[in-house]
């Protein structure tokens, strides 16, 4: 499935009506919103604690301990107090106790472990991150569907909108086009707890921790990665020196 997101209807919807909206065209390419994605500390922790009190209730980051959150400044103990609440040891794999075959039963397919879903879902379209984001906004109520929920991004979901209460709950004006295809447009029908932007931030801190996540050590890499770079630049410059002064009474 392709959907074309036209930001410019978003923008000037949300500029003039002060409720998000969006239009998208169900068979056509797929345009992505670039998420925000950031590193600083307090934003991968929000992310985290968004992570463990929405997400982890279906999914599950089983390649990833609850200790390795160390690299986003977090101690073991606030791990504990804030992120931990089965009696898991700070040790543990980030798993869930809901079993494959009965979430397969509630939701039509096992939810997905989420511990490298960002550098998964990357494609031609966009980065992991800018999918996600995307995906994680577009939600709207659709009797249809057993939850209630669909999502224009990702047509016949099986996953409810987790998030509703914070977001609020959107709801979704189609539009049949001349070529065939569908527009969405997405309006907010009741407000949530937050703002639109608001909801947008903690979104963009949700998937920078979904990033971080995939990838835990990105920021030491590309700093070894400059070390590496410069030591190769300077040997080059020896190496050329040598080569200069081995060959200079050679003719």
């Amino acid at each position: 499935m392709t959907i074309n997101v036209f930001k410019t209807l978003k923008r000037f919807a949300a500029a003039l009506l002060f409720v998000p909206s969006l239009a998208l065209a169900a068979g056509a390419a797929v345009h992505l919103d670039r998420a925000p994605v950031s590193n600083d500390p307090a934003a991968l922790q929000h992310g985290a604690k968004l992570f463990v009190n929405y997400c982890m209730g279906c999914h599950s980051a089983s390649f990833m301990r609850y200790n390795m959150l160390n690299g986003i400044g977090l101690n073991d103990q606030q791990i504990r107090d804030n992120l931990m609440f089965s009696g898991e040891r700070v040790g543990d794999l980030m798993k869930i106790s809901m079993r494959h075959n009965e979430s397969k039963i509630w939701f039509g397919k096992t939810p997905p472990d989420l511990t490298l879903i960002a550098r998964q879902r990357a494609s031609g379209d966009g980065s992991g991150a800018d999918w996600l984001y995307t995906y994680l906004r577009q939600f709207y109520r659709d009797d249809q569907r057993p939850t209630g929920w669909n999502n224009v991004v990702f047509a016949n979901v099986g996953m409810p909108h987790v998030l509703w209460q914070l977001q609020g709950e959107q709801v979704a004006k189609v539009t049949d086009n001349p070529d065939g295809t569908k527009s969405f447009e997405l309006s907010l029908a009741s407000p949530g707890t937050m703002s639109a932007d608001e909801f947008d931030k903690a979104i963009a801190d949700l998937v920078s921790y979904l990033v971080w996540m995939g990838e835990p050590i990105a920021e030491k890499r590309k700093t070894i990665g400059v070390f590496v770079l410069i030591f190769l630049a300077g040997l080059f410059v020896l190496s050329y020196a040598l080569k200069k002064n081995y060959w200079r009474d050679i003719h």
